[in-house]
């Protein structure tokens, strides 16, 4: 789908529907957008066994190369630099990961939500936080400015994780100071600026803060196990960091932490470049100094695949002392 700007207001171009062109206001040209997509989605949805990776079916040239195509099939949104075009198509897990401006769609958002009748009241799901996390963090990659400060990205992840369905969030003033971002501001104005977020009010508290990304609203299953996420992205076992960690080192074990899987703790270097918000060179420094402040034991780069491979250092690990230095 395409934006395009006209002399009396944008006009959205979609060449699945029969009418193709929709007039729309200038102010709510995107989130018009992305219902639209959202109306295709939930139209034209596939049983999963009929679902495969369309980047993969065109050659993956939506994104860089990469070791091949991996993981289970998700619905992948992905905007142009300028934000005038849009594209959601399945893509397998490494290819949507490789693919620059690209966020996670959660399945759930598309099926209507179900009334809680018979589950027992105490039942949950337990152990899906990393995958929320690592979800909101690809899309966080994609609607924040490339040069968004690691505060700025941990911040917004944490609003995103606690909004309600209104887009508002409420942060205490003892968890901004147990992630050493109590008045921060600047972190606050760099998400202003980037427009996902109204600028929040210091003096209150809690801090109340109101979302502008309507992609990041919304997120499934529900509110209860988003704020899991959120709690567990505070201290990501198995990957944790001193007390008084910088935020960018603390990202980076996030990062980490959010793609060691029960297929072993790996990715391509490239996507944790992305969602570090760093280059790849930049990220090998930030991966140095988790293995000095011991939090990794030791990681390496494959570059003919561009892979990295880390191991988590032993938890109840002393974090004082010398610094070792890392053999990659």
């Amino acid at each position: 789908m395409e934006l395009r700007p006209q002399a009396d207001g944008p006009k959205l171009v979609c060449p699945s529907c029969t009418t193709r062109t929709f007039p729309l206001q200038a102010s709510s040209a995107r989130a018009a957008t992305l219902a639209h997509l959202a109306c295709h989605a939930r139209a034209d949805a596939l049983p999963v066994h009929l679902r495969s990776c369309q980047c993969r079916l065109r050659g993956c040239v939506w994104h860089p190369r990469h070791r091949g195509c991996a993981g289970r099939v998700l619905l992948a949104l992905t905007r142009d630099r300028s934000g005038r075009t849009w594209r959601l198509a399945d893509a397998c897990a490494a290819c949507a990961a490789a693919t620059s401006h690209t966020a996670v769609v959660p399945e759930t958002l598309l099926t209507p939500r179900q009334p809680a009748a018979s589950a027992p009241a105490r039942t949950r799901v337990h152990g899906n936080e990393p995958q929320r996390v690592r979800e909101m963090l690809t899309h966080l990659a994609s609607a924040l400015g490339c040069v968004t400060s690691p505060a700025a990205r941990l911040l917004a992840l944490q609003c995103a994780l606690r909004a309600d369905r209104h887009g508002c969030a409420r942060l205490p003033a003892g968890l901004l100071r147990g992630m050493r971002l109590h008045r921060r501001t600047e972190a606050w104005q760099e998400l202003a600026q980037d427009g996902w977020l109204d600028l929040p009010d210091p003096r209150t508290a809690p801090l109340r803060v109101r979302l502008l990304d309507d992609a990041a609203l919304n997120q499934a299953p529900g509110r209860g196990a988003r704020r899991r996420a959120a709690h567990w992205a505070l201290k990501p076992a198995p990957l944790i960091v001193p007390a008084a960690a910088k935020p960018a080192d603390r990202l980076a074990a996030l990062v980490l932490a959010a793609h060691t899987t029960t297929a072993g703790p790996a990715a391509d270097m490239a996507v944790i470049a992305r969602l570090c918000g760093h280059s790849p060179q930049q990220t090998g420094v930030l991966l140095d100094r988790l293995v000095a402040g011991r939090t990794l034991a030791a990681w390496q780069h494959q570059r003919d695949t561009d892979e990295v491979h880390w191991q988590p250092a032993p938890l109840h690990r002393p974090v004082s002392g010398s610094a070792d230095s890392s053999a990659h």
